[in-house]
């Protein structure tokens, strides 16, 4: 069998989405014999280390994207490539171009919901233009055979748009590679700081609905006793004293340093449909901060970590203040069995697995011809 991911969501700083890629192709390589490549966006035509076929993509956004145009080219690299089955990683221009060529060759096509584009609409251009955006949403993916959400959280949002066939499946994440042994103690002397100064990390986008001005204005109120670590692409805003920017983490080994080297992370996003370095913290032994928001209070267990009001400087630093005084330890502890006993990748991708063989059993030829493993 020939799985094929198709998504525009694949660019230097993206993060969750090309970290779960990765990590299904290491997997897929691994413990079964199916075939699965990447489609995405590059700067040339080339192939990849971990599956990818990158197509020449000029266009770009903000956030280092590159916006498909060419959609016919994009069916015909699709129905090039020969797969028995389709995921799509997003509802962008490339994504129809996936549902045209899946007609043609005759295979099912399940869309992996990793964004919930209303809502980001909504509160970047205003409810009319985030209406829009929904009903474009739904006619999307109501002519998916399956979509599938990373929670509870954003499977109900795509039922309130109408979307009827969809199912929640949590991603899951590398306890081996995400892990306490990944602990650093020299983190803090390599950072130049007090062997004694509260240390709390931030990695991935720095996109308007992370909040990452919120969570500096909560740095700020907290003071020199407390410190973060930033990592992620350049930032324009102006930072706190007590704020280190690292350069964003391509190496999901070196962002497991740094997470399991931290004392937890703190996360003031609001519209996640998952968080996957939240679970990646949670894997390393570390407990987490976090807006009480979105698929967040699914995945922080109440002694892994601390809920707070969203978009509340204020909020925050109390939160981080309550988090300390809860005992970081403790709740590092209670994060990383939390993650072994619900996230971990294997029971994710066996998951994922059983969804790709219904889907292909539901076609007329689907039952014979095909496994998955």
């Amino acid at each position: 069998m020939h799985l094929l991911d198709v998504t525009m969501l694949y660019a230097p700083t993206s993060g969750g989405v090309v970290r779960y890629l990765r990590a299904k192709h290491a997997w897929l390589r691994r413990h079964t014999t199916l075939r699965h490549s990447l489609l995405v966006p590059g700067a040339a035509d080339a192939r990849g280390a971990n599956g990818e076929i990158f197509l020449r993509t000029r266009t770009r956004t903000v956030n280092g994207h590159r916006w498909p145009l060419g959609v016919h080219r994009w069916a015909r690299a699709i129905r090039h490539a020969d797969p028995d089955l389709i995921e799509v990683g997003d509802a962008g221009p490339e994504a129809w171009s996936a549902l045209s060529a899946a007609r043609a060759l005759d295979v099912p096509v399940i869309a992996f919901c990793h964004s919930d584009i209303a809502r980001m609409a909504t509160r970047r251009f205003g409810a009319l233009p985030g209406a829009a955006v929904r009903a474009y949403g739904r006619a999307f993916y109501r002519r998916c055979d399956l979509v599938v959400a990373p929670s509870t959280f954003m499977r109900d949002e795509l039922l309130r748009w109408g979307v009827d066939r969809v199912v929640a499946r949590p991603l899951g994440v590398d306890t081996e590679l995400f892990s306490p042994a990944r602990r650093v103690p020299a983190l803090r002397r390599e950072l130049g700081l007090s062997p004694r100064v509260r240390l709390l990390a931030y990695a991935g986008r720095f996109s308007r609905e992370k909040n990452v001005g919120v969570l500096l204005d909560a740095f700020r109120l907290l003071g020199s006793r407390y410190h973060l670590v930033l990592a992620g692409p350049p930032l324009d805003a102006p930072l706190p004293s007590n704020v280190t920017l690292l350069p964003f983490l391509h190496s999901s080994r070196e962002l497991a340093r740094i997470l399991a080297s931290v004392d937890g992370l703190v996360h003031a996003g609001d519209q996640e449909t998952f968080g996957l370095v939240v679970i990646e913290a949670m894997a390393c032994g570390r407990g987490v901060v976090a807006a009480d928001a979105g698929a967040l209070p699914e995945i922080v267990a109440p002694d892994a970590g601390v809920l707070v009001r969203t978009r509340d400087p204020v909020a925050l630093a109390e939160g981080i203040v309550e988090f300390y005084r809860r005992d970081p330890a403790v709740q590092g502890a209670a994060a990383r069995r939390h993650a072994e006993s619900e996230y971990a990748w294997d029971n994710a991708m066996r998951g994922l697995l059983g969804l790709y063989r219904a889907a292909l059993a539901s076609q007329p030829t689907g039952t014979a011809r095909y496994a998955t493993s």
